[in-house]
């Protein structure tokens, strides 16, 4: 029987629990999936410590890719053999799984497994936020928190290639490096720079139309100083922890702010919306504009390391573990 790596209470990496499972015959729009590769997430650690609340027990990981092994009746879109690609729902860390055909996307000729793997939550997670959230244009200047990360390293690249400038955070040299590469003008080393104040610097006391930001609570008021008036903070994530009791008239304060608290599952909630997404996506991959880093890789079955270093800072870009 194939193996998974579940989960049956909330805690410490240590959690983790690599057992056999049953994995039957795909049901009505179901496909079945024998992986090839599985992405590493933020996410991931979230919902294994609980702060995202899920249902005991499951299994971990929102982004994968492998090979059809078999379709469910009703399914026209893919045949055995198809290389596919998903995000969500919950279950990549599996060697096979079941999949809802209407969440999975063919992967284009020319993208490697691994490379879809690693970019389908991080890298539509970045088309949302540059193509919806914020429609960044050539000629605006933003800032990206975390800009070395694996969803950073995408966007910065991407807004680039839109004609944007852009400002990165990052924690550490090693890091200014890596989002230097990746499209960053100026890059702000936020153990040594007070990012509010280089921004304001860099803009000429303008400050930015947007703020990318997945870190949390250690940045999350730091942005909105950064913000021009009327801006936009697009608060993606809680790498430090989660923003609290925030008082919605400091928004007034600072210049008729915008806040939003997006995620992907909404942007791609039908599959019009992800199909589109993940095309637009594939081609600024395949033109070679944004290039995927995947910097490291792990055995699926050494999950509970990958998440153990992506916690402690150790991982830069993507990281994809391998069935």
């Amino acid at each position: 029987m194939p193996y998974a790596m579940r989960i049956y209470e909330n805690g410490g990496p240590e959690k983790l629990r690599w057992e056999e499972v049953q994995v039957g015959a795909p049901g009505e729009g179901q496909v079945r999936v024998r992986s090839t590769a599985v992405g590493l997430n933020f996410v991931d650690t979230y919902q294994r410590s609980g702060l995202y609340q899920l249902p005991l027990p499951f299994t971990l990981g929102s982004e994968g890719a492998g090979v059809v092994e078999a379709v469910g009746p009703k399914v026209k879109e893919f045949k055995v053999g198809d290389r596919v690609a998903y995000t969500g729902p919950l279950g990549a860390y599996a060697e096979v799984l079941l999949r809802p055909a209407d969440r999975l996307v063919k992967i284009p000729a020319g993208v490697g497994d691994t490379t879809a793997a690693a970019m389908m939550l991080k890298g539509l997670t970045a088309q949302y936020l540059l193509r919806r959230t914020y429609r960044v244009k050539k000629g605006d200047t933003i800032l990206m928190h975390a800009a070395a990360g694996g969803v950073g390293q995408i966007l910065c690249q991407w807004a680039k290639a839109l004609g944007a400038t852009v400002i990165g955070t990052v924690g550490s040299d090693e890091k200014a490096a890596l989002a230097k590469k990746a499209g960053c003008k100026h890059v702000i080393v936020t153990s040594r720079e007070n990012f509010v104040e280089r921004v304001k610097a860099i803009t000429k006391g303008k400050g930015v139309p947007v703020v990318y930001d997945g870190v949390g609570k250690d940045t999350f008021m730091g942005s909105l100083d950064c913000l021009s008036p009327l801006g936009l903070l697009a608060s993606f994530g809680n790498a430090s922890g989660a923003v609290t009791q925030f008082n919605p008239g400091v928004l007034a304060q600072k210049g008729s702010l915008f806040l939003t608290r997006p995620t992907l599952v909404t942007y791609t909630a039908t599959r019009e919306a992800l199909v589109s997404a993940a095309r637009e996506l594939f081609a600024v991959v395949k033109s070679g504009k944004v290039r995927i880093a995947i910097n490291q890789t792990y055995p699926l079955r050494e999950a509970a390391q990958a998440q153990r270093d992506l916690e402690a800072r150790k991982t830069t870009g993507s990281t994809v573990l391998i069935p």
